[in-house]
This record gives structure tokens, C-alpha cells and sequence, in this order.
């Protein structure tokens, strides 16, 4: 039985190798162009200056070094009202970079584990991984792996680069739910190249998953830790498209992955994946908004809304979560029959509209589920008007991170606000500043500002934190990961405290009563508001 210790270790464990997945790319990115030799030399550099000197898209660029910050290898400076941001070497730069080259054997592995679990690993990845196992059980040659040295760090890192891919490949085909409770099981009980894949089961009992005896394997407590949690991998393993294309994004083509056919798949994202990760992460936050969904379905009939539109419905988790709580503890739940919930998933992507779908007609939930942009509430208004004679101001708006990953807009206003975050963000290679990523969000909370009035909207969101604080929390949080994928995909997550302002600013704001944040510190990574005008 893990003590509470055990737990807090072994997710330390798990943020540290989603640390590794884009700290490995983003740094062999860089010294393979000699950016952190010149840094080392320099000792400091404006990001216009690097990016000049290389050749760079100095929005990418500004995304990896702002990595190495969060690492604690540099340190980021923010100027001349958020225009200018430099970045200079500390006292772990020299040691760490020194050893960035140890990350190439593991990132060149991720272009053949960027094709699970699509497709069985071939014999040219059991190859690789043989060979990467191996150099892994010495350490690279590294000696000082214990506690919190460098090579403690970039070991871990490594580790999540190999193992990462492989746990979401077992998540999403079943293998730990089909062995969750078996007492032992065989490698020919999975796989059809049972020697191959045993080397597999044979690392996973080095890290120690397994215990194994003779040619069986039975779960440890850490393995069950670290399977049951495997979708906590599948949001960052699922951006490997875009991590293993990092040398194009930051000194190349900044567009590579965003040339897509219309029908065709995106290519910087792996979404179903995505909407996997996604939808095991939602399930803790789901019991902080049960209250206000209790609280508000308790209601006299005709001060309820008429139903829900969750945007960006993702695989309809939140939806059927939601739907569950009003029909089994609410008053409503008991007049469905003659006050039915007129239910809506809206996604912008395909993927997600056809596994939404899927699942809530799995689960026997009736629901309209139809493609729109969060982007443009105006149109989904009328669409809705015109296609089923429903306001979307007379339905409980929701959302699960994603107001951050909205299809950039240049502000119309320009405030000249003085920003106090610290994000790195970027729109096709291109570095936008702080304060116009502010501005941006505040028009775009204007234009949903009407059709919330009434009833609200019920938010989960994702927020970076400083690379002073994540660097100083090093195993305690996953926002490096967070701000990676995010950031080399164009998306704008903003810390808690400016996000919030900046919903003020929009004449509304998040209910006192229900307003929590996780964790409930500095370094807190996701919100939960009920969001409503202030008149």
C-alpha cells in the first residue's frame, strides 16, 4: 500500500518526465544550433538578438528558451512595458547545458514513437528501444543521478521521452484496464512479437512497474500509481507531431504543420489522443462545479436555464458528467420528462464532434452535437436560433480549457495596458506581446458578454505560472509541459491573477462563492469560475 509520501514522489515522478518530453526536444533544438553555446559565451541576449543571429522565428524561439527557464537553466527578463524579453545565463547553465546532448539518442527515438498506438511498434522501433533501454540502465554515463542534481533531472526527463509514448500506447489500446487485476500475465497474452515486447515489460519492471517471475509480470503499487494515471501522459504525448518538428517551427518553415487540406487531419496534434489525455485530466475538476450545478437546477422551474452548451465538448465527458448530476440530485432531475434539457456539444474539430457523439450515444443521452467556433458566439446564435428554435442566451454556457486555444485575433482596440504576465506567446512563428494577447482576450469575453448575462458561464480554465516559481517547484507541477504544447501550437494561457483582471475588465466576474483554484497556491495551473456580468 502506498503511504501519502509514496503518492506525492511518484507524481513528482510523472510531472518530471512530462517536463522531459519538451524540455529534451526543445533543448537538443537549440544547441544543435549552437544557440545555448552562444548564450553560454554571451552570457546574456536580447530574443530579437538571437533570433536574428540564427535565423530564428523569434516567437518559437522565445517558447523553448522560456522552457529553459522553467527548468531553471536560465533566466527569462521581461522589459520595456513586456516588448522586450532577454534572457541570461545562471548558475545551472553551464552544467546543464554540457549535458543536453545526452537528449539526442531519446528524441530521435520520438519519430518512430510519434506513430503509436496507431500502428503495432515494428521491428526497426523495438530496435531503437532495445538499444535506448540499454543506455538507459547506465545512466548515460552519468553518475550524480541522485536527489536534485542536474543529471537527476535530465535522467527523469529522459526517462519520461521513453516512456511517456509507450504508457499512452498502452492506455489507449487497454492493456493496463485488461490487466488491472490480473494476478500475472504473459507478454504472448498481448503482443505478437512476445520477445520484442517483453523488453518492454522488462524496462517498465526496471522503473519498477512489475514484478517479474520467470516469463510473468504482476503489477506493482507503482505501476498500478502510474497505469491508472496514464492519461495524465496523453495531452503532452500527443503534441510529439509538433515536438518532433521543433527545428522547422523555431529556425525554419513556422508553418510546416499548418498547411492542412480542408477534411483533412490536423498535423501539429494527435487529437484523438488529445481528447483521451483531455478527458481523464477533466474528471478532477468535475466535483467543483457539481455544487453550481446543483445549486442552480434546484432552482424554480422557470429561473432555470433550458439546457447546456458545453463549447468545445472535447469526447462529451463533461456533458454526460453534468447531465448525470442534474437527472440524479437536482429537483429538474425529477420533471425531465416534462422539463426536458435541450443539451448541445459544440467542437471546431471533427475528431472530437464524431467521439462526442459516439459516447453520448453509449451513455443514452440525447444531445445536438454540431460543429461552431468560440470565436464567433454571434453565429453560433443564429445557428441556433435557425436550426432549433433555441436561444443560446436561454442555455447554461460551459467550457473546459479552451478559451486559451481560440484561433488568434489581433485586437481591434489597442490599450497599451502594461502586462504583468510572463507567458511566451506566438502566432505562426511570430511573437506576440504580452499585453495584445491581454487585449485580445478582453474583446473576446466582450463579444460573449451577451449571451451569458443571464445564466452565465461555467469555466474550467489552464493558466501558466512564472519560470521562477515552476523552476523552484520542480516536480511539483506540469506547467512546463503545459506552456511547451501550448505555446508551439499557438495557444494564450494566461496566469490566474491576469486572466482573471482581465474578465473584470469585461464587465464580469467570476462568482465568489465559487471561484477554486488547483492547486490553491502560486502555482496554480487551472481555474474553475462561474462567470456572470456585473450589472
Amino acid at each position: 500500500m502506498l503511504t501519502k509520501r509514496d503518492k506525492d514522489l511518484l507524481r513528482g515522478t510523472l510531472f518530471r518526465h512530462l517536463d522531459g518530453l519538451v524540455t529534451a526536444t526543445s533543448a537538443h533544438a537549440l544547441w544543435k544550433k549552437g544557440v545555448l553555446t552562444h548564450l553560454l559565451d554571451r552570457k546574456t541576449a536580447t530574443l530579437d538578438e538571437l533570433a536574428e543571429k540564427f535565423n530564428a522565428n523569434t516567437g518559437y524561439l522565445n517558447v523553448a528558451l522560456r522552457v529553459l527557464a522553467s527548468q531553471g537553466w536560465l533566466t527569462q527578463h521581461i522589459g520595456n512595458n513586456g516588448k522586450q524579453v532577454s534572457f541570461s545565463v545562471n548558475e545551472n547553465s553551464k552544467a546543464a547545458f554540457s549535458l543536453v546532448p545526452h537528449y539526442e539518442e531519446p528524441v530521435n527515438y520520438l519519430s518512430y514513437a510519434v506513430k503509436f498506438p496507431n500502428e503495432q511498434i515494428g521491428p526497426d522501433a523495438f530496435q531503437r528501444l532495445d538499444k535506448l533501454f540499454k543506455t538507459f540502465e547506465t545512466h548515460f554515463g552519468m553518475t550524480n543521478t541522485d536527489g536534485n542534481a542536474i543529471e537527476f533531472q535530465i535522467l527523469k526527463h529522459i526517462e519520461g521521452v521513453i516512456a511517456g509514448p509507450i504508457v499512452v500506447m498502452l492506455g489507449m489500446n487497454g492493456f493496463f484496464h485488461k490487466y488491472f487485476m490480473e494476478a500475472s500475465f504473459r507478454a504472448q497474452e498481448y503482443h505478437k512479437d512476445p520477445e520484442s515486447f517483453k523488453k518492454i515489460l522488462d524496462f517498465l519492471t526496471y522503473l519498477g512497474w512489475f514484478k517479474k517471475k520467470n516469463d510473468t509480470y504482476q503489477f506493482k503499487d507503482e505501476g498500478l500509481f502510474f497505469a491508472k494515471r496514464a492519461s495524465a501522459y496523453g495531452v503532452t504525448v500527443s503534441y510529439l507531431p509538433t515536438l518532433i518538428h521543433l527545428d522547422d517551427l523555431i529556425f525554419g518553415d513556422p508553418v510546416i504543420l499548418k498547411d492542412v487540406a480542408p477534411g483533412k487531419p490536423e498535423q501539429h496534434v494527435h487529437r484523438e489522443m488529445n481528447v483521451w489525455g483531455s478527458g481523464g485530466a477533466h474528471s478532477t475538476y468535475f466535483k467543483v462545479v457539481d455544487q453550481i450545478i446543483i445549486e442552480l437546477f434546484n432552482k424554480p422551474i422557470d429561473e432555470q436555464p433550458k439546457g447546456i452548451l458545453d463549447m468545445g465538448c472535447g469526447n462529451g465527458a463533461f456533458i454526460q458528467h453534468i447531465f448525470d448530476v442534474i437527472e440524479n440530485q437536482t429537483e429538474r432531475g425529477k420533471v425531465l420528462d416534462e422539463y426536458p434539457l435541450f443539451l448541445v456539444g459544440v467542437d471546431f474539430n471533427e475528431a472530437a464532434l464524431k467521439v462526442t457523439r459516439a459516447n453520448l450515444i453509449m451513455a443514452d443521452i440525447w444531445a445536438k452535437v454540431i460543429w461552431g467556433d468560440i470565436g464567433r458566439p454571434e453565429q453560433l446564435a443564429q445557428d441556433l436560433v435557425g436550426d432549433y428554435n433555441i436561444k443560446l442566451s436561454d442555455l447554461l454556457n460551459v467550457r473546459t480549457f479552451l478559451d486559451h486555444n481560440r484561433i488568434w485575433e489581433h485586437p481591434k482596440e489597442v490599450t497599451g495596458r502594461q502586462s504583468r504576465s510572463s507567458g511566451a506567446y506566438v502566432f505562426q512563428g511570430k511573437r506576440i506581446t504580452n499585453d495584445l494577447v491581454e487585449d485580445s482576450l478582453l474583446e473576446h469575453f466582450q463579444k460573449w458578454k451577451p449571451f451569458i448575462e443571464r445564466f452565465g458561464l461555467l469555466i474550467i480554465e489552464l493558466h501558466t505560472i512564472n519560470p521562477e516559481i515552476t523552476s523552484a517547484n520542480l516536480g511539483k507541477t506540469a506547467v512546463t509541459a503545459y506552456d511547451a504544447t501550448h505555446g508551439y501550437s499557438d495557444q494564450f494561457i494566461l496566469e490566474v491573477d491576469v486572466f482573471k483582471d482581465v474578465i473584470n475588465e469585461a464587465g464580469l466576474q467570476s462568482a465568489k462563492k465559487y471561484f477554486t483554484k488547483f492547486p490553491n497556491n502560486d502555482m496554480a495551473t487551472v481555474s474553475v469560475n462561474l462567470l456572470k456580468s456585473k450589472n
